[in-house]
């Protein structure tokens, strides 16, 4: 798969939720995506913390980029969508960026597993998440 990140990014800019929140996509490759948050004033919760939600979508989008690259490059694949996630929130932050790197644990026809690791602009580990997704019928 040759991939394009303008078009991967292009495509998933109709994710709003996550695009509005400040998501943006790094890298792809078939191995990995890396995706990233600037953190503000918007993504703190009421003790000043990053809120659990900002670091969840930011994880839950990149198992999306991640699990749908053949199905966004026109190969006949369902959509993949999350079935179950578990995450384990770390620590909380001090940095000023979150990054997200996923990596495909197992990928069947119809169930696969990735793991998402979520560590900051200082190199601490913030957050991991296990996202096991289901691929829906073909197109």
């Amino acid at each position: 798969m040759n991939i394009d990140l303008e078009q991967i990014r292009n495509h998933f800019k109709k994710d709003r939720f996550a695009t509005g929140n400040g998501v943006v996509i790094d890298s792809v490759t078939e191995d990995c995506v890396t995706c990233s948050i600037e953190l503000n004033t918007e993504h703190r919760n009421s003790v000043d913390n990053v809120q659990g939600g900002v670091i969840f979508t930011l994880a839950d989008f990149t198992f999306a980029v991640h699990s749908n690259l053949a199905w966004v490059y026109g190969e006949d694949v369902g959509v993949t969508v999350g079935q179950s996630c578990s995450i384990a929130f770390l620590k909380s932050t001090k940095g000023s960026c979150l990054t997200a790197k996923s990596t495909c644990l197992f990928k069947g026809r119809s169930v696969s597993v990735y793991r998402i690791c979520v560590e900051d602009d200082r190199g601490v580990p913030i957050a991991e998440m296990l996202a096991n997704g289901f691929t829906s019928t073909k197109r």
